[in-house]
Parts: C-alpha cells; sequence; structure tokens
C-alpha cells in the first residue's frame, strides 16, 4: 500500500517519536520499517518539516546509515543536533556518532522481537 505524501510524513513522525532517548536510528531503516524501502531521503525531506510539531519529532535522533549527521545544517542554531544527541549521552566527534553500532536502535526489531 502506497502512502499518500501526508501519511508518509506522518508514518516518519510516528516511529521517530519512539526512538528512545539516547538512541539513534537511520533514515533507511525508518524508511523501511513502514514499508518503503529505499526512500531514505524522502524520511529526511519529511524530518526537515517537523520543527515546531506537536508532540515533537526528536528528528535529532535520526542519521545516516554510517553514524553520519547529515541532517545537520537544518537543525536551528538554538538546537543544533549534535548538542541535543550529547544532552542524551550519545558521544559525537567530527559529525559523527560515537559508538555507533552500540547506540542503533532499529524499529523493525522493536516492533518485531
Amino acid at each position: 500500500m502506497k502512502l499518500s505524501p501526508e501519511e508518509f510524513k506522518q508514518a516518519v513522525f510516528d516511529l521517530t517519536r519512539l526512538i528512545p532517548s539516547g538512541r539513534v536510528s537511520t533514515y533507511g531503516a525508518i524508511a523501511h520499517c513502514i514499508g518503503a524501502s529505499g526512500a531514505s531521503r524522502r524520511v529526511g525531506w519529511a524530518l526537515n518539516q517537523c520543527f515546531g510539531e506537536i508532540p515533537p519529532v526528536p528528528a535529532h535522533r535520526v542519521v545516516n546509515r554510517l553514524g553520519l549527521l547529515t541532517g545537520a545544517v537544518h537543525f536551528p542554531d538554538d538546537a543544533p543536533m549534535a548538542r541535543q544527541l550529547r544532552e542524551e549521552g550519545i558521544q559525537v566527534a567530527d559529525n559523527q556518532v560515537v559508538g555507533f553500532d552500540e547506540v542503533f536502535w532499529d524499529p523493525w526489531e522493536a516492533g518485531n522481537g
């Protein structure tokens, strides 16, 4: 079943809200979990629209498949992505999550495990 653009965005927001504090997921893992494998860029574009949503969408917890903070340029100056991750206990160095494999949260496993 193909999601409309609004349904896709809402599915991304809803799943991103499930990522636990102190953990990160990836654009690709979210896309896969909502039935849109290969749509990781679309997930990123949806998350670009989440600022100001109620309840908040913790978009800072979504990184690329290598743990890079590729979406960091879209965050407001008063709430940078790296700072928000550090405040949750995630180490970031050179715009990349340190120990990515240990803090990665797979939404597919969380929902089916």
